[in-house]
């Protein structure tokens, strides 16, 4: 049985960052994933992904946001590849609503550069935009997209560049512990490893063997629309920053227009709850369509409702919506990433690091505490 330091599971976002980071240190790697690098099965595709600082979702995120930052610009810089996009961030919505206060209360804990506007001054600022006067708005300049696909591709590459074997095509049945080590049961075979990561994305509730933590996974719909010629300057990459909407009808996101499919529109609230990821109803969901076109014509009226493209991708939730990393609870040789609740790829590259820590050292000198899933056992 051929044996590795590290048995990486899972290949998208995470894992492939966990990859790179544990091969980076010179440990023997071995990652395992069912389908292609990059692929589109999961939750890491879309073409882009957003990333922010003023993070509403908790003020505790900022420090791993700093971190993952510099992170990026690194894998940026070995890879020759354009990953991050600072393109600011309009997040619109009630002033006293999660999104803005939480917004707020992270810049001011963080010392973050954020701009806080009424509705009206955004709307003067850009145009293209249509909020309730009653309506306020944070401005951040820092925060932009990740090129989802790119990211995952660099960081898988540069595992490989740094000795990590990764292979594709395989099926993971489960893992065991045996005497100081771990062994990963696949359709191919049997691979040991002094110590594991688990990051299989919406696999995770099979493989962690910890029932404790509640997962759930939720389908999630991305829509492309092609604005008009007319429209098309002011929805350009450049010129109209990505956008967030707290609407009453959900909590909406965007891109502007990168490339021919035009504006990427998404709801990051509801999703239909899935029983298997491998069996994914991947078509167009009317109801979802009308909602978004409700959201463009309220908000961005100017886009139309030429619809270029469709995609679907995978929410993997934990009970309280944050993230579940850490040293497995029973098991002080697995390091464990689940639960990324639909905002965890802009952390990408800092889990990497993180997970590269816990499995080589058993601790990480980042501040994640607050993500153990101890919280659940």
């Amino acid at each position: 049985m051929q044996r590795f330091d590290v048995i990486v599971v899972g290949l998208g976002g995470i894992g492939s960052a966990a990859a790179f980071h544990l091969a980076s240190r010179g440990a023997r790697v071995l990652g395992l994933d069912r389908f292609p690098i990059a692929h589109d099965r999961g939750s890491s595709h879309g073409q882009t992904r957003l990333i922010r600082l003023a993070y509403f979702e908790h003020p505790d995120y900022v420090p791993l946001l700093r971190r993952a930052y510099a992170l990026w610009h690194d894998l940026e810089a070995r890879t020759g590849e354009p990953l991050l996009v600072e393109s600011g961030l309009l997040m619109a919505g009630p002033g006293d609503g999660p999104v803005i206060t939480g917004a707020l209360a992270s810049a001011a804990a963080h010392g973050l550069d954020v701009e806080r506007l009424t509705a009206r001054e955004a709307c003067n600022r850009w145009p293209v935009f249509a909020l309730p006067g009653s309506w306020e708005a944070v401005h951040e300049r820092q925060a932009g997209y990740l090129f989802v696909e790119r990211c995952v591709a660099a960081h898988a590459a540069a595992a490989e560049r740094a000795g990590a074997t990764l292979e594709t095509a395989v099926q993971v049945h489960g893992w065991r512990t045996d005497g100081d080590g771990v062994i990963v049961t696949t359709d191919r075979g049997e691979w040991a490893a002094d110590r594991l990561v688990l990051a299989p994305g919406p696999w995770a509730a099979g493989l962690l063997q910890l029932p404790a933590l509640g997962l759930s996974v939720l389908r999630k719909s991305l829509f492309w629309y092609r604005p008009a010629a007319a429209a098309s300057p002011s929805l350009a990459a450049g010129a109209c920053p990505c956008f967030a909407f707290d609407a009453p009808a959900g909590f909406f996101y965007g891109f502007p227009s990168i490339d021919a499919r035009g504006v990427k529109i998404a709801e990051h609230s509801g999703g239909r709850p899935v029983a298997d990821p491998l069996n994914v109803d991947r078509t167009v969901d009317a109801a979802e369509e009308h909602a978004i076109e409700s959201v463009i014509a309220s908000h961005l009226p100017t886009l139309g409702s030429s619809r270029a493209d469709h995609a679907v991708c995978l929410y993997t939730m934990s009970p309280d919506h944050h993230f579940v990393v850490g040293l497995h609870p029973d098991h002080d040789r697995v390091a464990i990433a689940a639960g990324f609740s639909g905002h965890g790829f802009k952390f990408a590259s800092v889990m990497g690091e993180a997970l590269a820590d816990l499995a080589l050292t058993a601790s990480t000198p980042l501040p994640l505490g607050f993500l153990s899933p101890r919280r659940f056992c």
